[in-house]
């Protein structure tokens, strides 16, 4: 019995036949062709970088946590950021004008104001 790779590589038509099938069945190249065309078709057949797992670098910067860690390096006077520094002194100035905006999350709600619940209607 004859093993599939001795059966390819006979000369005849049929065998000739099928190796062309295979060949375009597995996307292989189909045609005999010159050492230079090949090198071409190895780059084509290749991932681009940015989809090959073996170049791709898995890593993404924790912009939330940094953030965080320098908020807090902030309060303990160790990291000085010159845009929050701006912006909290363009805040200052604008409550010292009388401009500044209220928030009931933040500032809590004026005094002698009291929320009103709503009653429920009784089911009689």
């Amino acid at each position: 019995m004859y093993q599939y790779s001795e059966l390819i590589k006979l000369s005849t038509s049929y065998a000739q036949r099928m190796n062309k099938l295979s060949r375009r069945i597995f996307g292989e190249i189909v045609r005999d062709t010159s050492a230079s065309s090949m090198k071409v078709v190895r780059l084509m057949a290749q991932q681009p970088d940015n989809k090959n797992p073996e170049k791709m670098v898995c890593y993404y910067p924790r912009h939330v946590e940094t953030g965080l860690l320098m908020m807090k390096l902030r309060e303990y006077g160790l990291f000085r950021d010159e845009h929050q520094d701006f912006k909290d002194e363009m805040k200052r100035l604008r409550e010292l004008r009388g401009k500044y905006k209220y928030s009931p999350a933040i500032d809590g709600w004026p005094e002698g104001f009291v929320r009103k619940k709503k009653q429920k209607k009784s089911e009689a």
